[in-house]
């Protein structure tokens, strides 16, 4: 399959091979709120992506939605959430995304650490 992209205002023809059918491809539920702040990142040449990323449903289980590196964990097992409140930082190809609480909660169990490589998908934390 042949694409074409955009990008800077540079056109590329790019060919694009697919390895699994849609509906054998699970889909995510993922629960994306775009939001412009102040930028908060902490290391020169770095964007921040704010999102409320990965989440399930019921505001549970997040999943991560990105594959990269775990920045910071603001949050440990038992310690209370607002919504919104930021709970990890995640960096992808020099992009931050800033996963926060989708809903008040207490914080249940945390899967990964600062510094731990995070997979698309892999579960990241759980609230009660």
């Amino acid at each position: 399959m042949k694409l074409q992209i955009t990008i800077d205002g540079k056109t590329y023809e790019v060919d694009v091979e697919v390895l699994e059918d849609e509906e054998s491809a699970p889909a995510p539920n993922y629960a994306w709120h775009h939001a412009t702040h102040a930028n908060n990142s902490h290391a020169a040449g770095s964007h921040a992506q704010d999102q409320s990323a990965g989440w399930d449903g019921e505001g549970k289980i997040c999943h991560s939605p990105v594959m990269g590196l775990v920045i910071k964990v603001n949050v440990k097992p038992g310690q209370t959430v607002e919504a919104g409140e930021l709970v990890l930082v995640l960096e992808a190809m020099k992009m931050e995304t800033n996963v926060a609480a989708p809903r008040a909660a207490t914080v249940k169990s945390v899967h990964v650490a600062a510094g731990d490589p995070a997979k698309l998908n892999q579960v990241l934390l759980e609230l009660e």
